[in-house]
């Protein structure tokens, strides 16, 4: 596929959420984990972080993950629910912004994507509590094979400080690289039932 194909609005799909997909899917060829996605977090002070997720989840209305609720992310989460995905496609020279409004999914989704998991990786949640100060490696391994005795032998169940969640977008910019950084930059806004798509200067 030529790299830097230009980006017109008029190319572009209706739904901003079809559009995702026709650039994830055509990055399948190029990137090693297309699902490797920036999100951005803000504490209730507007103090921001970022850190790269895997993307787990898309359909016709959200964008989902999965993470520890106790972490930095999921607490900075209870007091903003607002936040912000990137998703970065270098060999095309395309990125796409995200950002909405943040909520769990419901337990019943949380158990399912758990329960398909790697068993190492249902010990590592119980093992880690993610974000917490901890005095060394030695620990954390320790506490992994206090976690692998206490399931020996049986499924391990998902903890309930370990879930998703899924963001509802207000706003998308599809951001194509072009030559002399007159990129094309294409976003969409909410209008009445559906969305409203337009340029942006470079």
């Amino acid at each position: 596929m030529e790299r830097w194909v230009p980006l017109d609005v008029a190319a572009c799909d209706d739904s901003p959420f079809v559009q995702f997909r026709h650039w994830f899917d055509e990055a399948s060829e190029f990137v090693r984990e297309r699902e490797a996605i920036t999100l951005a977090t803000a504490n209730a002070q507007g103090r921001p972080s970022a850190r790269m997720v895997l993307l787990r989840h898309v359909d016709e209305t959200t964008f989902g993950w999965y993470t520890n609720y106790d972490s930095r992310k999921g607490r900075e989460l209870s007091e903003n629910s607002f936040a912000a995905l990137l998703w970065y496609c270098e060999p095309l020279g395309r990125q796409i912004r995200i950002e909405g409004r943040v909520e769990k999914m419901s337990e019943a989704a949380s158990d399912a994507y758990f329960a398909s998991r790697p068993r190492g990786h249902q010990l590592g949640a119980h093992a880690s509590a993610q974000s917490a100060e901890i005095t060394s490696r030695a620990q954390l391994e320790e506490k992994v094979v206090e976690v692998e005795a206490a399931f020996a032998g049986r499924d391990v169940p998902r903890p309930p400080y370990w879930g998703g969640y899924q963001l509802t977008p207000d706003r998308f910019e599809f951001w194509q690289h072009r030559q002399d950084r007159l990129h094309d930059r294409v976003s969409y806004e909410p209008e009445g039932d559906g969305w409203r798509r337009f340029r942006q200067s470079p």
